[in-house]
């Protein structure tokens, strides 16, 4: 499996590439990671160095793995934060070219625009490029359940209302693909206090996954999560299979990570909760 993942980078910590990457290495996968920032660490410490690569630099990049004669071997495509719109458009044409390359190929966005804890964190203009261009484009998205009510202009506090708002997201995907929405970090008047909820849509069919609420706040789990979920729904072509795999992956990273203390998920100590869980949660239709 050849998975083209284009997202920032840190050399301190887990975000972005630095989350997604190793888990799908630990798993099997081929990563090509194209790097849209090199940063010292997430810009959540409030300080950082490095720098911002351009949409050209991206492009480029693009250019010359298309050139080793490779793109019709690239089963997916992976994108999350998107630091401005020049970024946006090269994901896009690297979307494109895969898909003409390999129609088969699949791509994920992880619409990242904020959460809960610091609201809205992209710049202007980045939400509505998500929803109208490169939710368009894609097969799967894994929004968080901040994100969706951005997306979708209506704020979710049941399930039935979260079932509809990932129906409207679902029906903005590729129409080609299919039309798989992950959304995770929900809770609804339905949630115990003490678990949280990731819900799955597949054509027409919904499934909700519950697992024990941690007390933990970390970044760079939602970027590790699209890449489980991602590996899990191309490997099994299930997304309930997916949806399990995926989720108690992530959680048995983050209690280990909770249980260690650590502002960064342990994503290298964690590794074999990739490969087999120590708790292994099902899905139930909803």
């Amino acid at each position: 499996m050849n998975i083209l993942s284009i997202q920032s980078w840190v050399a301190y910590g887990h975000v972005g590439n630095a989350s997604a990457m190793f888990p799908l290495q630990r798993l099997g996968a081929e990563v090509w990671a194209i790097n849209t920032v090199q940063f010292s660490n997430h810009t959540g410490y409030g300080h950082w160095t490095g720098d911002v690569f351009s949409g050209a630099q991206v492009c480029a990049l693009v250019d010359g793995v298309a050139a080793r004669g490779v793109l019709g071997t690239c089963d997916a495509v992976l994108s999350g934060y998107v630091g401005d719109a020049a970024i946006g458009e090269a994901i896009l044409d690297a979307v494109a070219r895969v898909r003409s390359a390999n129609p088969r190929a699949l791509y994920c966005c992880d619409p990242v625009i904020g959460d809960d804890r610091d609201g809205v964190y992209v710049r202007p203009g980045i939400a509505e490029m998500l929803r109208d261009r490169m939710l368009p484009a894609a097969d799967l998205a894994t929004p968080n359940r901040f994100e969706l009510d951005m997306l979708t202009g209506t704020a979710c506090h049941t399930l039935d209302q979260a079932k509809a708002n990932v129906a409207m997201v679902a029906a903005l995907l590729h129409p080609g693909g299919p039309r798989c929405v992950l959304l995770t970090s929900l809770r609804t008047e339905a949630t115990p206090d003490d678990a949280t909820d990731m819900l799955v849509s597949e054509a027409g069919r919904f499934h909700l996954l519950r697992t024990p609420l941690l007390n933990l706040d970390v970044n760079g789990a939602g970027d590790a999560i699209a890449a489980l979920f991602l590996f899990h729904r191309l490997h099994s072509g299930s997304e309930v299979v997916a949806l399990e795999a995926a989720g108690s992956a992530i959680h048995g990273m983050l209690r280990l990570t909770e249980a260690a203390g650590s502002s960064e998920i342990l994503t290298v100590a964690a590794q074999e909760e990739f490969v087999a869980p120590g708790v292994r949660f099902l899905a139930e239709p909803c």
